[in-house]
């Protein structure tokens, strides 16, 4: 083991930095994608004439909406511990 540099906590400052660097956004994703549920387009705008209804975007599902809100939820408990570790070491 190199002096100078500490392998052990480097490949911890490596995990860590992925889950909350690109795992917590990932999971946020998934979650609006949730509730964008298949076959939408995504345009809510008119058509373009004036007098025509916008488009309506179809409702997420139950299931979708449910599993969208714990992912939410797991995403704001991740924030609100690292929030808290923070905090608590000075």
């Amino acid at each position: 083991m190199n002096a100078w540099i500490n392998l052990d906590a480097v490949w911890r400052i490596v995990v860590v930095g992925l889950l909350t660097g690109a795992g917590l956004p990932a999971l946020f994703a998934l979650g609006l994608r949730l509730l964008n549920p298949p076959g939408s387009t995504g345009s809510t705008g008119s058509t373009g004439s004036i007098g025509e209804p916008a488009a309506v975007r179809p409702a997420a599902g139950p299931v979708g909406a449910t599993l969208a809100g714990l992912i939410f939820a797991v995403v704001l408990a991740a924030i609100g511990w690292g929030i808290s570790v923070i905090v608590s070491h000075r």
